[in-house]
């Protein structure tokens, strides 16, 4: 630790005499220097120990003495050494009491110790403190390279790095989301502090933020080298860390980035295997494919899994729900398989696995913020998902989530699963402006015809579509005889010119009636 008042009275050649501010001694001392100006406080940083003989001082006036000490404990001086039997034989009463007044300590030094002497002690221990610093700093680099070498990730470094600090650490993915911690407590301090993470990812690496207060002070530190943050790094201390401190943190960082770096290369190799694994898979070649995906996808293929298909307005989109999805399977330790294609990405996740619901909840997320003005942020994706599927048919699934993409455009979601177009009506699908106008052009003539007041051809058409070509039932819903609902389907099969024993003619008929009938509801 630096040189402190306490350690200086202690030192056995300075033979320094405490006359005021005796409580606080424990102040450090950044410097020792000698002014024997009137008002020296311009030329001062804070926290040195001032050394007089008072040869400018009115040092017996009371009212000068409160003034001059005022200045000096306002400008963050640590003390003051006054030698005696220079011009005055003993320390002045009035300097005494103003020092007391004050709180600032006042050293009484003896004649036969110059001032030379005291400087030499502060600068020694100066010294003598960052060469311990420096000692430790490197200690503490050799430790932490050792931990990360260890092979059992970053934990065994968190959990060096909080002792040298006598704090606590915590490192965060891309996502914000909390990875390690240590001590284990501290996962729970790391996870509140999500906001500020985010407010550090917001910036180009490297960087860092401080935030807390000063008996809960916590460092923010960015992992990284390129245009994005690649993770981030706490460490909670009850201070403002020391040079020893400040050594550990920085090779931490360059320690954790590296290995992140490291991580981001195995992850493109990764890729490339997965991508190859993919085309196997699609080509119908699953066993080809399971021998290639070994160890690494291995486990994904035994279970059922999801097809998923990401396009975004901007790469920053893709990126952002990916590393979503990527954060989510390794905390569960999930196999995910992600092949960038062009402008989107190609999933096969788990099937109710953690990287599935993180993909769900950002698809969530995305749709509870609405519309924005002026199109898509550059943070919006649109995602297909398929059903549950197995290697053998990749293909379908891919089909799938291709549909279900194709869906999710029109009705300007987020995501849809194939489940949504499997079991719910097929009539959503077709709500579209090339539908409406089939629909419209189809039923055209049939409005006009009703229009004229001419018979309700239209509706008619639609009760006896309903009841399945029963002619009681539809004309007991239409009030009307049995024989009359016959001449009015005569007349539509005359105006369409189109029969209704047809069931492709009645199919169509039946989709353009509901889809005008959409329409319709969509205006009110």
């Amino acid at each position: 630790m630096p040189p402190t008042l306490a350690s200086l009275v202690q030192h056995p050649a300075l033979k320094l005499v405490v006359r005021a501010g005796a409580d606080r001694l424990g102040t450090p001392v950044r410097w020792a220097h000698a002014s024997e100006l009137a008002d020296p406080v311009p030329y001062m940083d804070g926290g040195e120990l001032l050394l007089v003989t008072a040869t400018n001082l009115d040092a017996e006036n009371p009212e000068a003495m409160r003034r001059y000490v005022r200045r000096l404990a306002g400008a963050g001086v640590a003390g003051v050494g006054f030698a005696v039997g220079v011009n005055y034989e003993d320390v002045p009463e009035a300097l005494v009491a103003a020092a007391e007044e004050a709180g600032l300590p006042l050293l009484e030094v003896p004649r036969r110790t110059p001032f030379l002497a005291i400087s030499k002690a502060v600068s020694a221990a100066i010294a003598a403190d960052q060469y311990r610093a420096v000692t430790a700093g490197f200690e503490a680099q050799r430790e932490l390279t050792k931990a990360a070498l260890a092979g059992d990730g970053p934990a065994g470094l968190l959990a060096r790095l909080a002792a040298h600090v006598n704090g606590w650490t915590a490192l965060y993915d891309s996502s914000g989301a909390v990875l390690a911690a240590a001590p284990e407590w501290a996962a729970r301090r790391a996870a509140g502090l999500t906001s500020d993470v985010e407010r550090l990812r917001g910036r180009a690496a490297p960087s860092s933020i401080v935030v807390g207060d000063q008996d809960d002070r916590v460092e923010l530190q960015s992992l990284g080298t390129g245009r994005r943050t690649r993770g981030a790094l706490a460490v909670g201390t009850g201070a403002a860390l020391g040079t020893a401190e400040r050594y550990a943190v920085n090779s931490a960082v360059a320690l954790l980035t590296l290995t992140t770096a490291r991580s981001r290369a195995l992850h493109g190799a990764e890729q490339r295997l997965g991508a190859a694994v993919l085309r196997m898979l699609l080509a119908g070649q699953p066993d080809h494919a399971r021998a290639v995906a070994g160890d690494l996808y291995g486990d994904l293929l035994d279970a059922p899994f999801r097809l998923l298909i990401a396009e975004a307005a901007a790469p920053s989109g893709a990126e952002a729900l990916t590393e979503t999805m990527e954060a989510a399977a390794a905390r569960t330790g999930e196999a995910l398989l992600l092949v960038p294609e062009a402008e989107r990405v190609l999933v096969l996740a788990a099937d109710g696995g953690a990287a599935v619901a993180a993909c769900a909840a950002y698809a969530a997320a995305q749709d509870d913020r609405g519309p924005r003005e002026g199109g898509a942020d550059d943070g919006d994706v649109v995602v297909g998902l398929s059903a549950p599927s197995g290697p053998i048919a990749v293909s379908a699934a891919y089909k799938q989530a291709e549909q279900a993409l194709s869906v999710a455009r029109r009705r300007g979601r987020a995501l849809v699963e194939h489940e949504e177009l499997a079991t719910g009506s097929v009539l959503p699908l077709l709500a579209d402006d090339a539908v409406r106008a089939f629909a419209d052009g189809l039923l055209r003539a049939l409005h006009e015809h009703d229009a004229k007041g001419r018979g309700d051809l239209v509706a008619s058409l639609r009760a006896w579509l309903s009841r399945h070509g029963q002619w009681d039932a539809a004309a007991a819903d239409l009030g009307v005889h049995r024989h009359t609902l016959r001449y009015r389907m005569r007349r539509v099969e005359e105006i369409l010119g189109r029969s209704l024993d047809d069931p492709d003619v009645r199919m169509e008929l039946w989709l353009a009636l509901k889809t005008t009938e959409a329409a319709i509801s969509a205006e009110e």
